[in-house]
């Protein structure tokens, strides 16, 4: 007898099926050799790019945003671009991996406490092009030191080590928000840890499934991945699938514990008793509520512009739906500037282009936010719905514990002038008071930290327990870049999972990576020259206010497929004009 999901047109036993096919080939995967691994993820790039544009197209018009929008730019970049990004870097690790050959020439240094700190950006020629002054670092977990780092790079590549030998399938749970989050998941299960996947879509964006087969056909021909849509009951049945070895779940902690523990008076009697219904291992990225933590200095009002559009896009960009949004802006309260900063971010969100609030409960969620803050202000949009600004007092437990996943944003103010002694209450209160771990980010003028003292700055960061942090850019940007290493902070548990467990991306291959580390120019070009911190992003294309977004998206997927010298002349271009 075939069961079926009322939100889903496949039958359980083709599910079954799906997963037999996996399970027959989970061994073949492992002794795929590594050239054949580059040459898979060659032929994906092939395949991608001929639906590249319906892809960005399409997604943008799933979520509202008006055809011709700049803002259909997010959907290019946070869809093929990142995919093809991800191809890239693995393909490049991949052909270097035989002896760990792919460490070569990587900076390396040790922070004050010993951790050692691997430079993954930049890396190339096309880095320094294309995101020149942007550095992104990740932080190896104490004990690797610089002289052991081969040897906790790659177990997955490295014949004499078992880990990662046996076949295994993997139950991929996508997320509904971005478009690269799910195929980014199914490479790091494929090529991190060797196990064949089965990938269950989410219901909102199930439609990019039309776009993911046609990419993944390299994959899907040998038996090593299958794409299926469904709702809820899909999913439990995939993740008690006797087939099922593995899970990784991107979304919220209360659909995580769901899986792990069960759900209602079951599910709270099983994680009291530390009885997992599900023992499978799981990994998760969860959501969190973020900061940004606005450090005093002595800013200019080009620089207080250009900061407001920052945080802006930290928040607003794909319509406030972002695991890693900016959720709590911290701000110096006897800062001169503090209201002119604050002034500035409510008139570039009130000037925002136009989308909707495609992420269903938005509407339900932003209620329960202004229903705990009685002082919200509407910061009004044209043809949107407003953005809800609150300020945040000690009492309001609510929004320093939910994450709100819609255009709301509490402004926390704490108290002093002297850098040092703010930023070490910010970094307390962002780590003792708010939900989770996922990402947080700092602006800084550059003459501030070189106040503090780059070694000093640096062992502030050491306290601040986020799986990335962003110095003068957004967490974003390590998402962007697939280098870098993707999750929680390590140390979450089943039974208090917060932003979850485990990391995904990694090209890198780093075995016990801690964190990442992004650092950008603090001003853009061509104001930044003066400061002798150079970057050729006067607007970069991430941010919502950027007029050429959707143009720079293209241009910018198209060079990931083929970068060349030629395509930056047209990059640049758009670049100074967006």
């Amino acid at each position: 007898m075939k069961h079926t999901d009322p939100n889903s047109t496949i039958p359980f036993a083709d599910l079954d099926q799906a997963l037999a096919t996996l399970a027959a080939n989970k061994d073949a995967w492992v002794k795929t050799p590594v050239a054949e691994r580059i040459a898979i993820l060659a032929e994906i790039k092939e395949r991608l790019m001929p639906v590249a544009q319906a892809w960005a197209e399409t997604a943008g018009r799933k979520k509202g945003i008006p055809e011709g929008s700049p803002l259909v730019g997010e959907e290019w970049l946070s869809g093929p671009y990142t995919v093809l990004g991800y191809c890239n870097q693995m393909m490049l690790t991949l052909s270097q991996v035989d002896g760990k050959k792919h460490l070569d020439g990587l900076p390396v240094r040790q922070l004050s406490n010993g951790q050692t700190v691997a430079r993954v950006l930049p890396h190339s020629l096309w880095d320094h092009l294309l995101l020149s002054g942007v550095k992104v670092d990740v932080w190896m977990e104490p004990g690797v030191t610089p002289q052991t780092l081969r040897a906790n790079t790659a177990a997955t590549y490295d014949a004499a080590n078992p880990t990662h030998k046996q076949g295994k399938v993997a139950l991929v749970l996508g997320a509904g928000n971005v478009a690269a989050i799910a195929p980014l998941d199914v490479f790091y299960k494929l090529f991190n840890e060797n196990q064949v996947v089965i990938l269950k879509m989410n219901p909102v964006n199930d439609y990019l499934i039309e776009f993911l087969e046609p990419a993944f056909k390299p994959l899907i021909d040998r038996g090593m991945v299958r794409i299926v849509r469904g709702g809820a009951d899909v999913g439990q049945y995939l993740c008690n699938h006797a087939l099922v070895d593995e899970i990784h779940i991107t979304g919220s902690g209360a659909s995580h514990d769901a899986i792990v523990w069960g759900v209602g008076e079951e599910g709270r009697a099983n994680k009291a008793a530390g009885t997992p219904k599900n023992n499978r291992t799981i990994g998760s990225e969860l959501g969190a509520v973020c900061p940004t933590i606005v450090v005093p200095g002595p800013w200019s009002a080009a620089d207080i512009r250009f900061q407001a559009e920052q945080v802006a896009t930290q928040k607003l960009h794909n319509s406030g739906f972002n695991c890693v949004a900016c959720q709590i802006l911290v701000v110096p309260q006897d800062w001169a500037q503090k209201t002119a900063f604050v002034q500035a971010l409510e008139g570039v969100m009130a000037s925002s282009n136009a989308r909707t609030l495609y992420y269903p409960g938005a509407e339900s969620r932003l209620e329960g936010f202004q229903s705990h803050s009685p002082s919200t202000k509407s910061v009004p949009r044209a043809g949107a719905a407003p953005v809800l600004v609150a300020p945040l007092d000690d009492n309001n437990a609510y929004a320093r514990n939910t994450e709100v996943f819609a255009p709301a944003l509490s402004v926390k103010e704490l108290p002093g002038t002297d850098a040092v002694a703010y930023l070490k209450a910010a970094i307390e209160y962002a780590n003792t008071e708010l939900y989770g771990t996922l990402g947080a980010n700092i602006v800084i003028h550059p003459a501030t930290i070189a106040q503090i003292g780059r070694a000093r700055f640096e062992e502030l960061l050491i306290e601040l327990r986020y799986g990335t942090i962003a110095i003068n850019a957004w967490t974003g940007l390590g998402f962007l870049t697939p280098q870098a290493t993707w999750g929680a902070f390590p140390g979450h548990t089943l039974d208090d999972v917060q932003s979850g467990i485990g990391v995904v991306h990694n090209t890198m291959l780093f075995d016990k990576p801690q964190r990442t580390v992004v650092e950008a120019p603090f001003r853009p070009f061509p104001r930044n020259l003066l400061s002798f911190s150079f970057t050729m992003l006067p607007r970069p294309p991430w941010f919502i206010t950027n007029r050429k977004g959707a143009i720079l998206g293209r241009l910018l997927v198209a060079f990931q497929y083929r970068p060349s010298l030629l395509k930056m002349p047209r990059i640049f271009l758009n670049a100074l004009l967006g």
